[in-house]
């Protein structure tokens, strides 16, 4: 119930960073971000999500695509 509470805690939201690895293509050819669709440039991607300055102000949670868990 707690971790139920903290997730819902009114002013933050949820990140959704489960985009699978070809979601994550697209998302890099549609930017033109111009970087490939591989593991390294996928886990930097979500790096500079998760790490964003005061992003426990605003976020609560965070859904995580399996390869984010197994990859670091």
């Amino acid at each position: 119930m707690a971790t139920a509470k903290a997730i819902g805690t009114p002013g933050k939201g949820i990140l959704a960073a489960d985009e699978s690895t070809g979601t994550l293509g697209k998302r890099f050819t549609s930017n033109k971000l111009a970087c490939e669709n591989n593991q390294e440039n996928r886990r930097l991607y979500r790096e500079i999500l998760f790490t964003t300055p005061n992003l426990e102000k605003h976020i609560s949670g965070v859904i995580m695509f399996d390869e984010t868990v197994k990859t670091g």
